[in-house]
């Protein structure tokens, strides 16, 4: 008995010890994850919409030119790792496609780019350096004159993004008729779904009852900068992450590398007090009609939920 009180006592001590290290030692407190937070339902009834805008021959391959767009009826994310494609000729043979980008982004730590219901793209930052991928596919084997149909077959998810509770993946396919194209395609919004699409100067509730910001737009030489702010009403030091968030523009494409956005560098931001900071994005000069996505730490850690915010007029 003797013993089992000791030992009873010295986990209590130890306790105590881990508390106070952590109330003294540490520049803010965050909550813990919370198990009983369920994460969404997938949305299984819907998918991604693909468009042709244009089909062409290179060197005796067939090149299809496409744009898609979000049907999901939530914010959602297309795996371009996974994707495949096939082109059915006016035979119905089948020809497996060996180049194909289709998708929002390359997905890294499980997850990529979501971009809102009801918006459209053509191309997307394919890496670090900015290089734009367009999205197509290129089948060997099969002119531009026998090719009839593409298949698509893609995978996808939707938000919230919870980094602790592995995505739930949908499989769907698309077939396209190559004989029509949209030669004239508007982007990024396709239909203008209610209560998705948020103004500039919207307040965005947080983690730890904080709010975000977008306190600024600046046009520089290679883009944008943002200046966001942070407010904390709480008695503790807190912080929110929202990554680096990326623009789509009336252009299509989505800039922006992908990078989980818990990953990102979030100030804190101290009790009854505000934080600032900014983050910046790589754009075309003479881009225009852009739209901000930005993921937003909300309830507990590393569980984000997407806005989108109008900055088409800077």
């Amino acid at each position: 008995m003797k013993g089992h009180v000791t030992m009873r006592t010295r986990t209590l001590l130890a306790l105590v010890g881990v508390v106070s290290l952590a109330v003294t030692g540490c520049d803010y407190i965050v909550p813990p994850y919370d198990p009983g937070t369920a994460t969404p339902k997938v949305n299984t009834t819907s998918g991604w919409s693909g468009i042709v805008t244009g089909v062409s021959e290179i060197g005796g391959a067939v090149h299809v030119d496409l744009a898609i767009e979000n049907k999901t009826d939530d914010w959602s994310a297309m795996d371009v790792g996974y994707t495949t494609a096939s082109v059915i000729d006016s035979s119905g043979k089948s020809t497996s496609c060996s180049k194909v980008f289709v998708g929002t982004s390359v997905f890294v730590n499980d997850g990529g780019w979501f971009i809102p219901n009801g918006f459209v793209m053509d191309g997307y930052t394919g890496d670090a350096q900015g290089t734009t991928q367009m999205l197509y596919v290129e089948c060997a084997g099969v002119g531009k004159s026998a090719a009839a149909k593409l298949q698509i077959n893609y995978r996808y998810i939707t938000g919230p993004f919870n980094y602790y509770t592995p995505s739930t993946y949908n499989k769907a396919s698309m077939n396209l008729d190559l004989t029509k194209v949209v030669s004239a395609m508007t982007y990024p919004v396709a239909d203008k779904v209610p209560n998705v699409i948020e103004k500039a100067d919207a307040t965005i509730k947080g983690i730890n009852d904080c709010t975000v910001k977008l306190g600024g737009v600046k046009r520089t030489d290679t883009g944008f900068e943002f200046s966001w702010e942070t407010s904390n009403p709480s008695e503790y030091p807190a912080y929110v992450h929202i990554g680096i968030p990326p623009v789509l523009g009336a252009d299509g494409i989505l800039y922006g590398f992908y990078q989980s956005p818990h990953l990102a560098v979030a100030p804190v931001t101290p009790s009854k007090s505000k934080a600032t900071w900014t983050t910046d994005v790589t754009v075309p000069k003479g881009g225009k009609g852009f739209y901000l996505l930005v993921p937003v730490e909300t309830q507990q850690q590393k569980f984000f939920v997407d806005h989108v915010l109008d900055i088409s007029d800077k």
